[in-house]
């Protein structure tokens, strides 16, 4: 038996581990997990917050199931092995000319598990990771590998895609890539109200527009990353600005001033007002999964949203007179995104155009009282939980939002009736 932990540290468990080298292995694992009446769950990098990869039997690692199988530069599809890592993943694209045409803003997961959980990055035309899968390779709950596609099998793929690892092992996903781009990002401060009467607009205009609004304060960070033309010359950030800012200020400084804070919480309106106004602008220019993540070493808790976009402002104010009125003192920024609707049965954009509201806390702080109070609010304008970061829904609340919860889990009884791929958290938000 070994220990295993997640990235966040919120979840524990003990397990017996299984490392398979190739889909033949993954296949025998599944097989003998099921003869021996043992629960088996895959699990990439960890970094979802939920228990969503927890496992109290038999934990499948596939970190040896990594590497690009096959590339087409004409067509764009790439198929890899579902434990690539997002940063592998995105420098071998590049180096075959293509890249996924959006990401989140953090690289460290597996293909298969970003696309489990619903992980998106931001643009108004653009949809979660999970859009991008053209197919991909299930291993059943009986050690069989089906094929799936839109072709194939239209609803196992509308539910497969964000299938939370309910459904089956992936072990492969073929990606709609596109010809490698770079990014033109441009970042600066800007006064709330100003971001919030002009959201519109800089959403419309922007290929990817995301802000951060600093609790306690009336100030922003913004982010705009636009493509530019093939042949423009990129204009990265030299060493020392990405170790001051990127390494420095949103790292190392930024955990100390969290340990601070920690212990005398009043300093967190101050700090936050400092730290929204020492921000400055910056303009580069790099290949496109350079701009779009960044490195997080600090250790925190997450809970986000998807609520319809038109009520991301009603939403920020709601938090807003929670913190007022509670005298609750949150550090972290509220970072805020946008996505394009889908028809991916658990995604949460499913069939409605997004904004994502996500709020953090640091890991030595409580965070269930601001976490309850956002869901509160989330909740009352029809918002639905990212399935890899913290919240309290289940299987009868979801229900309200998710039209075809009821058949994802009719496809579940039909392909893992044992539930060999269960844990409690998909009994939680998925029922028995």
């Amino acid at each position: 038996m070994a220990t295993w932990t997640n990235w966040a540290g919120t979840v524990r468990a003990e397990v017996t581990a299984v490392s398979p080298a190739d889909v033949a292995a993954v296949q025998q694992s599944v097989a003998d997990a099921s003869a021996a009446g043992r629960r088996i769950k895959p699990i990439g990098a960890g970094h979802s917050f939920t228990a969503i990869g927890a496992t109290d039997h038999t934990q499948l690692r596939l970190d040896r199931l990594s590497g690009v199988l096959r590339a087409d530069r004409e067509s764009g599809l790439v198929t890899v092995l579902a434990g690539t890592r997002l940063h592998e993943l995105n420098e071998a694209l590049w180096h075959l000319g293509l890249a996924m045409p959006n990401l989140g803003d953090v690289d460290v997961q597996s293909i298969s598990g970003a696309i489990s959980t619903g992980t998106h990055g931001t643009g108004a035309k653009l949809g979660g990771l999970a859009t991008q899968v053209h197919a991909l390779q299930l291993v059943l709950a009986d050690g069989t590998l089906r094929d799936v596609d839109a072709a194939s099998d239209p609803d196992l793929f509308a539910a497969a895609r964000v299938g939370l690892g309910a459904l089956g092992v992936i072990v492969t996903v073929t990606l709609q890539c596109v010809p490698a781009f770079a990014l033109a990002a441009a970042e600066a401060p800007a006064p709330l109200d100003v971001v919030l009467a002009d959201l519109d607009e800089s959403v419309a205009a922007n290929d990817h527009f995301e802000f951060y609004w600093f609790p306690h304060t009336r100030r922003v960070l913004t982010k705009r990353n636009n493509r530019v033309l093939p042949d423009t010359r990129l204009r990265p950030l030299g060493r020392l600005r990405h170790a001051v800012d990127d390494e420095f200020l949103a790292n190392t400084l930024f955990d100390a001033v969290n340990k601070l804070t920690t212990r005398r919480p009043a300093l967190i309106p101050r700090a936050n007002a400092i730290a929204a106004r020492a921000l400055s602008a910056r303009d580069y220019i790099d290949r496109s999964y350079r701009v779009f993540a960044s490195p997080r070493r600090v250790v925190f808790r997450e809970m986000e949203y998807a609520v319809p976009r038109a009520a991301v402002p009603q939403v920020l104010a709601e938090i807003e007179r929670y913190l007022a009125r509670s005298g609750e003192q949150v550090g972290f920024p509220v970072e805020v995104r946008f996505a394009a609707a889908d028809d991916i049965w658990l995604s949460t954009a499913y069939g409605r155009e997004s904004g994502y509201v996500a709020v953090h806390q640091y890991h030595r702080r409580n965070h269930e009282a601001y976490f309850r109070a956002v869901e509160a609010i989330a909740r009352d304008v029809d918002g639905r939980p990212h399935w890899g970061k913290l919240h309290w829904r289940d299987a009868d609340s979801l229900r309200e939002t998710y039209p075809h919860l009821d058949d994802f889990a009719a496809l579940r009884d039909k392909l893992d009736p044992q539930r060999l791929f269960g844990n409690a958290y998909l009994t939680q938000v998925l029922g028995s």
